[in-house]
């Protein structure tokens, strides 16, 4: 029996007028807007403009979303594609149906096109981004508590989680409360937000050093909560897709950030072109500015 519990909110959307509000959807903006408040604040502190930072968040979170659907689709490709069902709903985004990692390679190629076209680093947006990126994730797995889904196995434990019949699986019907898997990786990422915070307050890093270790964390976390789910998955041999997504992440995030420690010391001397200190920057103006 347990004695303690996390209930499940008793609503996952709600009406204004003819609108249905989707309260996941909420969720996951809010966490855009975390992510761009704190990115923005450290893009300018490290010399760069807030309207270039703006530009890029506006061209990768589009991007972002594509990249997202399109991995979500060839990991679920019988959902779409299998007998009896209807290849067009592969494009419905609206019916459900998003990718973490997908969001991030999309979301990356999109900066990488925008960062380049305003005479940006990619770098320094990336590690500008990162730490709010991660509490941006945090925020975003509150949506799948109001859905109640993607939540462990059966725990009877004192913080198991309350799932309605309705949403349990089929061979646990009876198994009334289940691991918090949000509630884990809520925990992990915000911890990791704060982690990479205080890693970059003491060491300084650039050239996309913090953004690696951003991979080392969020991939790690991830690679053993998605381990937990019980939502349909794939399997590479033992392993659910995302986990082998996961385990890559954060294996080339740490090759990446071994690289960039022995090739790339310190942080980039600019971060923008017409930012303070960057090459078309007046150097004057830019002396006086960082002095203001």
């Amino acid at each position: 029996m347990t004695l303690l519990s996390i209930p499940s909110p008793d609503i996952s959307q709600f009406q204004i007028g003819p609108l249905t509000i989707h309260i996941y959807a909420l969720c996951l903006m809010t966490g855009m807007v975390a992510a761009w408040f704190i990115g923005s604040r450290r893009w300018v502190a490290r010399g760069g403009l807030a309207e270039t930072f703006e530009t890029i968040v506006l061209v990768a979170i589009p991007s972002g979303i594509v990249g997202a659907r399109i991995y979500h689709v060839v990991t679920h490709w019988e959902d779409y594609f299998g007998p009896d069902r209807n290849p067009l709903s592969a494009l419905f985004i609206w019916e459900g149906g998003i990718a973490m990692f997908g969001s991030l390679i999309g979301g990356a190629i999109g900066a990488w096109i925008a960062a380049r076209k305003l005479g940006a680093r990619l770098t320094a947006f990336a590690d500008a981004l990162a730490p709010g990126l991660i509490i941006a994730q945090a925020i975003g797995r509150l949506g799948n508590w109001f859905n109640q889904e993607l939540f462990g196995g059966p725990d009877h434990g004192p913080l198991g989680l309350e799932i309605d019949p309705q949403y349990r699986p089929a061979e646990h019907a009876d198994v009334p409360t289940f691991q918090p898997t949000f509630l884990y990786e809520m925990s992990w990422n915000l911890a990791g937000g704060l982690l990479l915070l205080l890693l970059d307050r003491k060491f300084k890093l650039g050239w996309g050093k913090l953004f690696a270790l951003y991979m080392v964390v969020y991939g790690t976390g991830r690679f053993f909560i998605e381990g937990i789910r019980t939502d349909f998955s794939y399997y590479f041999g033992p392993l659910r897709t995302n986990q082998v997504t996961a385990l890559l992440v954060a294996l080339a995030g740490l090759a990446i950030f071994a690289l960039l420690q022995r090739t790339k010391p310190g942080r980039e001397p600019w971060v923008e072109r017409k930012g303070v200190g960057g090459p078309d920057h007046e150097p004057a103006e830019a002396e006086g500015v960082a002095k203001a």
